[in-house]
């Protein structure tokens, strides 16, 4: 069996067979329950995750962004006070408390979502809103202290002072420099969320990645772990490849640094 699995080679022959399996057949081992190549059980669950994860992004970003500019805007207002309240509560309540919740209420009380599975639209909406309440708490957040801090810099006093109306002041001047730790934060979030996704997709019982994680880690199905590690990994880098790519369209300056005549 260690004949056949490879495991009577050296760890650094190992390792590099398992990049040459990757690069050139698209293949990720074979997995030790199912026998299966890994890579054909993991893309499905990948996609079903990336659903989810790109859903869950849209929404706590449409809410969250928003609400963080204007909690900025009207700092120590009742629009500032109560978004900001509500946020640092919904960021000390665990997920699953928040699925369950959920579950309970819409699922059990009401009937009106189902509570497990992904076979309709319907299916999505309890998981959805159960990520999307954690994560769009710490969008409002990171919007207000970046907003914050850009609304309190020398030019934005100027430009004040040279009379330009506040919405060109905050949409114009203020928000393009604030974007951009936002912009990392979007990019770190969405990729965590593509592995981090395991307590909604268990207690939803939604077939992902995080799931599939977990169900490996107990079964030790060593391949499918490593295999989901580095799926998650190259989109992450992917991921962090496309914020660098982004910043050049928010900020002039570092688009600046890389054209022929910066």
């Amino acid at each position: 069996m260690n004949e056949e699995l490879g495991y009577n080679d050296p760890v650094v022959v190992r390792w590099f067979n398992y990049l040459k399996d990757i690069v050139t057949k698209g293949s990720f081992g074979q997995s030790y329950s199912t026998k299966l190549d890994v890579f054909d059980e993991l893309w499905p669950r990948f996609l079903v995750t990336l659903r989810l994860a790109i859903l869950v992004l849209i929404l706590s970003i449409s809410i969250g962004v928003p609400l963080g500019i204007l909690s900025a805007v009207k700092q120590n207002s009742l629009m500032d006070t109560i978004p900001t309240m509500i946020a640092f509560f919904l960021a000390a309540v665990p997920s699953f408390v928040v699925g369950i919740l959920l579950m309970y209420i819409f699922a059990l009380k009401l009937n009106w979502f189902p509570s497990f599975g992904l076979k309709s639209a319907k299916h999505y909406v309890l998981p959805v809103i159960a990520a999307t309440i954690c994560e769009l708490s710490a969008y409002l957040r990171f919007t207000k202290s970046s907003m914050l801090e850009a609304i309190r810099q020398d030019y934005v006093r100027t430009a004040r002072a040279k009379g330009v109306a506040e919405r060109t002041v905050i949409w114009k001047h203020a928000l393009k420099n604030a974007l951009l730790p936002v912009v990392t934060s979007i990019g770190m979030r969405f990729g965590c969320l593509l592995a981090g996704m395991v307590t909604t997709e268990q207690l939803f019982s939604i077939p992902g990645v995080g799931s599939l994680i977990v169900e490996s880690i107990s079964t030790k199905d060593e391949p499918m772990i490593i295999g989901c590690a580095v799926m998650v990994s190259i989109c992450f880098t992917l991921l962090m490849i496309g914020v660098d790519v982004i910043y050049a369209f928010i900020d002039p300056r570092i688009r600046a640094k890389y054209s022929k005549g910066g």
